[in-house]
């Protein structure tokens, strides 16, 4: 099946993002500290690999018969930060990153990407693209939690748990409704 013009165009952009994505990730693991934090990034790098390769194929055939390889969702859930936040400060002259940096730039890139990827679904005719894609985001999701959570550990993503009074006061707001109609 071709290409529609709007779904290359996407896959396009799609594919500059990754090699943005791939060469920021080489220069982070030249530069990473943290153990654990490199153990993150050298783990992710292989599926970031696999998801330009796929694109390719896509912009090349009009089609893949390959299927990303869609990290498992994590079983912990965030509680919050857990030492203190950390403060920041961007540095204009900056010419290597910190383990900090390096985490912040990724994740902002993994939440980017992942609205592209969502986006770009609503855009594609072809149902395997849309479902590639979908799997896309999915792997950048899963990626971003690994990722945030590591920076929540390290007082660099400040979060904390909502106050129970505000999800009350949230909850009492919304009602269920009867399910007159069978979902599919």
């Amino acid at each position: 099946m071709s290409l529609m013009t709007h779904e290359a165009v996407e896959l396009n952009e799609l594919l500059l993002s990754c090699t943005n994505t791939i060469n920021s990730m080489g220069v982070f693991l030249s530069q990473v500290k943290d153990p654990t934090l490199k153990s993150i990034l050298e783990k992710q790098i292989g599926a970031h690999v696999q998801d330009y390769n796929i694109k390719s194929e896509w912009i090349k055939n009009g089609s893949s018969n390959q299927k990303l390889a869609v990290p498992a969702a994590t079983s912990g859930t965030t509680t919050g930060t857990s030492p203190s936040p950390q403060a920041v400060t961007p540095n204009p002259g900056a010419t290597n990153f910190d383990d900090r940096a390096i985490a912040t730039s990724y994740l902002l890139t993994l939440k980017r990407a992942g609205r592209e990827y969502a986006w770009a679904t609503f855009e594609a005719a072809n149902p395997q693209l849309r479902s590639f894609l979908e799997d896309a985001f999915t792997m950048c999701s899963r990626h971003a939690v690994e990722v945030s959570q590591w920076m929540g550990r390290h007082g660099y993503y400040p979060s904390e748990t909502a106050p129970a009074s505000l999800v009350q006061k949230i909850g009492q707001t919304y009602e269920f409704v009867r399910e007159t109609v069978s979902v599919h």
